[in-house]
Order: structure tokens, then C-alpha cells, then sequence
């Protein structure tokens, strides 16, 4: 199965470093944020599009690896792998990367769910989404 993947940019501000200057831990998870509308403006996948045809999509698994420190000023690359799943579920993983040298500072993982407008969890994966992998050739 193919990977659909989005890269996207960003620059860390003041406000998500600490006092010695480095990205506070988890600001990184705003970056995943980044990531997927990223992806889902790319591919017809975010959060209104889902919700247009009835379904939010909480996150309800977040892993990240932290290999390198990122600065105020870096600017990072937010690579967003889509891995296609039988479940009904939305997973990516993500790298980031530190553009002044392209060195990875950290490797991501989330898992998001499908519930209804009720807030009922989903068990099979929405007609909608099914065509959407379909469309994607997943």
C-alpha cells in the first residue's frame, strides 16, 4: 500500500521556547497540528471536511521520539505520512526535520477515531472515508 505524504513549514516563536531558549516539549505536538491540516487541505482530509459529512476525529494516541533540541528561529520541515489502516482510524507519522541541516529532531506517531455527531465511537470505517481511500488509491 502507498503512503500519501504532505511536507509543510514552520518557524518556532518565542512563545513555544523555555528560558534557555529550546522548544518546551510539548509545543511539538502543536507541530503534528500543523502537519495534518496541512495534509488534510492537500487531500480533501481535514477536520470541516470530515465534520461536513458527520464525524469528529479526537486524537486518542500521541507518540513522539525527541532525537534533537530545536531553538527560537529554527524552522522546521513537518513531513506527514498517512498509513493507510484496515480499523476505523486515522494514523500518520510524522518527521521533523531542522532545516538549517536537515538533521531529524523528533519521529511522531497519533491515532484518531471517528465518532459520530452523538459522540458515539465508530466501529467500521464512514462511507465517506472509505471512498476518500479509495480516491487516493489506498
Amino acid at each position: 500500500m502507498k503512503d500519501l505524504i504532505n511536507i509543510t513549514y514552520s518557524k518556532v516563536r518565542f512563545s513555544e521556547v523555555d528560558s534557555m531558549k529550546i522548544v518546551w516539549h510539548g509545543n511539538y505536538v502543536k507541530y503534528l497540528e500543523d502537519g495534518r491540516e496541512s495534509f488534510g487541505t492537500e487531500y480533501n482530509l481535514g477536520y470541516y471536511d470530515v465534520y461536513d459529512k458527520g464525524f469528529a476525529v479526537p486524537l486518542v494516541k500521541v507518540e513522539l521520539d525527541y532525537k534533537q533540541q530545536v531553538k527560537y528561529g529554527d524552522e522546521l520541515e513537518i513531513k506527514t505520512i498517512f498509513k493507510s489502516v484496515d480499523a476505523a482510524k486515522i494514523c500518520f507519522d510524522y518527521e521533523l526535520r531542522r532545516m538549517s541541516d536537515k538533521v531529524l529532531v523528533a519521529k511522531a506517531k497519533t491515532i484518531q477515531v471517528f465518532l459520530n455527531k452523538e459522540g458515539e465511537l465508530q466501529l467500521t470505517n464512514p462511507p465517506f472515508f472509505i471512498e476518500w481511500k479509495k480516491k487516493n488509491g489506498l
